[in-house]
């Protein structure tokens, strides 16, 4: 008896499901492609419970006679190649012939269709790869195509759906990539029977962008075009100093076919390098035409990656035409400039960088507290686009500007740290201005630890003198380590101090961050972000952790989105979740406590750091403070060690 047999073609079929149908917005890609292909002008999306239950496409392009509609079911029947070297210049959405019979196979298909030289359109219905019947149906000239009961013949690729709002959320973000690929044409969404976005057709693309996006993202774009060596960029990008804490929004067309390309996304991040800060990411919406000889479109069974025959040249030209683009807006928006000088961040970094020399933009804090001892001359803060002074971390925590603090749990009692009132730098706080003011003369040293206080090094470091030699503490480092401890503390404890913000801020959530923010309310809430529903993808941030200042809460909260929607924050995993949370949250509240800070700031500093549970590292691993002996630097100097002073290495 023979071991290896021909599976039949249900078979076949459903194996070549597992590549082509990952989830319902799979099923969505390629039907919506297919319409495209087909030259439609109107293309009509609905879909209901996530797409399991129910999936409709429906467009006005060519159609299909009934011999076409039958052989469109078979596998590998395509209209698009005929021969292995027309890969070499497909243009075309699809190619491959596999996604209608991978779907049907899978599913209750039905397909109804009529091309503009048949006077009655066709009907076939599927179900789970067997032919239902075939049959005529009255229906304008195009297609038509429903899925329902996704999964129903292996009901063990349904166990491995997510929820309804996250399968729906990225149907939609599938609509959305197509829309802004081919703006000329009409989209229309239907969501659960509720229209959920609908756009005609678009001059511009940043016309599309504003259907889709909004317009507060449009209005933060600046246009991109260029052309060198058979290669046109074009597109939109956001302007210096706009970021996102994710990559979700650095979207890319190859020949209009939305890809994940790394040439494109390095290009972009290297453009970016002197212009947004360090671990941000830049928006673009970017459109590269090229030769489909010079790139491979065929490296991934669900075509979303692609492959360019010569990177280096694409990577090149996308850089150059990037930074042109930069160097354009900034020459007009800002004309006394000097020409090639890197902006600094605009509002949006305001308060995560640190310019050259260690010091950070959030210096108004500190600045007033060593102006009330006299120890530093009056000199005004950088004005962010406002006009505010953006506010730096104070000596301890307590609530921020404006907001009215409260406790997690009602009648919960203080901390130990709060009753000892010791805390790290934090969000700004007159009280906190106060106590560091009646601190200022202090200069006993750490309680346990004989540190002779030397003075601050440039580049966020301060100099130390103990009897083994010389230590050097990362401000930054030590603060973050102190802060996550602190933080960690207070969740497990489930006591995270909280402030009532006076004015809700609004935000608008992609579909993908919405349903994952609406999934992980009570996560949220459980670290201090107390969240609302307000609309369709629409949330209402009402109260924020305490040591956040409220007008850092919506971009912070960005990033934590960001955490959930890359699967670092929120989840099963509760653990590793909560870390990565706290990690964020520790990062944001040590941020400019490197900027001249204090004698007595950095001494209260010292003592919270020693009392850590691991206080040489921060929350990443990297040194709190390092430690160079006596007979180093004896060695490094060439000279023996002091007669009297024994070498303690």
């Amino acid at each position: 008896m023979s071991l290896i047999r021909i599976l039949p073609d249900r078979v076949a079929n459903q194996i070549a499901a597992g590549e082509v149908v990952e989830r319902p917005a799979s099923i969505v890609k390629e039907l919506i492609e297919n319409s495209l292909d087909a030259g439609a002008t109107r293309v009509e999306v609905e879909f209901r419970h996530g797409g399991r239950s129910f999936i409709r496409v429906e467009d006005n392009g060519r159609g299909m006679s009934r011999d076409d509609a039958l052989l469109s079911l078979e596998r590998h029947a395509t209209s698009k190649i005929r021969e292995a070297g027309d890969l070499d210049k497909v243009l075309s959405f699809g190619f491959r012939g596999e996604a209608l019979p991978s779907i049907a196979s899978v599913s209750k298909f039905t397909l109804q269709t009529r091309d503009a030289g048949s006077e009655t359109g066709t009907e076939i219905v599927v179900n789970g790869g067997k032919v239902v019947h075939v049959r005529d149906c009255g229906m304008p000239v195009g297609t038509r195509i429903v899925v329902a009961n996704l999964f129903n013949s292996v009901p063990a690729r349904r166990k491995f759906l997510k929820s309804d709002a996250t399968e729906a959320a990225h149907i939609i973000h599938q609509t959305r990539l197509h829309a802004l690929a081919c703006p000329e044409v009409a989209f229309t969404l239907l969501e659960d029977g509720r229209l959920n976005f609908k756009s005609p057709g678009c001059p511009s693309l940043k016309d599309r962008i504003e259907e889709v996006f909004g317009r507060r993202i449009a209005s933060e774009l600046i246009e991109v075009a260029a052309e060198e060596g058979g290669m046109r960029l074009r597109g939109l990008i956001s302007r210096p100093g706009v970021a996102r804490s994710t990559r979700h929004e650095m979207i890319t067309f190859v020949n209009r076919r939305p890809v994940d390309s790394r040439t494109l996304a390095y290009a972009l991040l290297e453009s970016y390098h002197a212009h947004i800060p360090k671990g941000r990411y830049p928006m673009a919406f970017l459109f590269l035409d090229i030769d489909p000889a010079r790139v491979d479109v065929n490296v991934h069974p669900a075509k979303r990656e692609i492959r360019f025959r010569e990177e280096a040249k694409v990577r090149g030209f996308t850089i150059r035409a990037v930074l042109e683009a930069l160097r354009l807006w900034q020459e007009q928006a800002l004309p006394e400039a000097v020409p090639g000088r890197p902006v600094q961040p605009a509002a949006e970094g305001a308060g995560q960088t640190e310019p050259p020399g260690g010091q950070s933009p959030n210096l108004s804090r500190t600045a007033a507290a060593q102006r009330d001892d006299g120890s530093a001359s009056p000199r005004p803060g950088p004005q962010t686009p406002t006009g505010r002074v953006p506010a730096a971390p104070p000596a301890e925590i307590s609530p921020a500007g404006g907001g009215r603090a409260r406790k997690g749990e009602a009648g919960a009692e203080p901390s130990d740290d709060a009753q000892a009132g010791t805390a790290p730098p934090a969000t700004a706080s007159s009280s906190a201005r106060d106590e560091a003011g009646r601190e200022d003369d202090r200069t006993s040293a750490p309680a346990g630890v004989d540190w002779r206080a030397l003075g601050p090094l440039q580049g966020g470091y301060w100099l130390f003198e103990s009897p083994r030699g010389l230590v050097i503490l990362d401000v930054r480092a030590a603060a973050e380590r102190v802060w996550y401890e602190r933080l960690e503390r207070q969740t497990r404890d489930g006591r995270v101090e909280i402030q009532q913000l006076l004015l809700p801020v609004v935000l608008e959530l992609e579909p993908v961050a919405a349903a994952a923010v609406a999934e992980q309310r009570e996560f949220l809430h459980a670290h201090g972000f107390v969240v609302e529903p307000f609309g369709r993808h629409m949330f209402r941030l009402e109260a924020t952790p305490a040591w956040l200042a409220p007008e850092d809460a919506a971009v912070f909260f960005e990033e934590i989105v960001g955490l959930i929607r890359s699967g670092r924050g929120g989840g099963r995993k509760t653990s590793r979740a909560h870390d990565a949370l706290t990690r964020a949250a520790s990062a944001r509240a040590a941020v400019g406590t490197s900027a001249r800070i204090t004698d007595a700031a950095v001494r209260r500093l010292l003592e919270d750091l020693l009392r850590c549970d691991v206080p040489h590292s921060n929350p990443d691993g990297r040194p709190t403070f390092i430690e160079i002996s006596r007979s180093e630097l004896a060695r490094r100097f060439h000279k023996a060690p002091a007669p009297g002073r024994p070498d303690l290495d």
